[in-house]
């Protein structure tokens, strides 16, 4: 939980510091989720994807999910220095949240999810 505090610390920073250049590409799918474990699964879920699949350390991400009301938001930061293109992150979080909603089969609750990847 302290983890996931300080990366949204950390992103929110990053995204009211007021950077020059920041790439930002944005994406909405609709999951059926259970809030209860959405968050700490998907945040999971997330960094051991990308950090499996680039050569990206997990301690450079800065992840921050928040949500409730049928809409959530995941938001994934990753230096700007890196190679990586940002269809990629966002592919890998894509298919996250895709595994996350299918290992919940207990909710029928719809959830639309706005993803945003962002280069600091």
């Amino acid at each position: 939980m302290k983890k996931a505090i300080i990366s949204g610390v950390v992103l929110c920073s990053i995204l009211l510091g007021g950077c020059n250049n920041i790439e930002v590409i944005e994406s909405e799918q609709e999951v059926v989720v259970s809030y209860n474990t959405l968050f700490a699964e998907l945040q999971n879920e997330i960094i051991k994807s990308i950090t499996e699949q680039t050569e990206l350390d997990s301690d450079a991400l800065a992840i921050m999910i928040d949500g409730g009301g049928g809409e959530s938001t995941v938001a994934v930061g990753y230096p700007k220095d890196s190679k990586i293109e940002g269809t990629l992150i966002q592919q890998i979080v894509e298919d996250s949240v895709k595994n996350v909603s299918e290992t919940e089969t207990n909710s029928e609750e719809r959830v639309k999810i706005t993803i945003k990847i962002e280069k600091y």
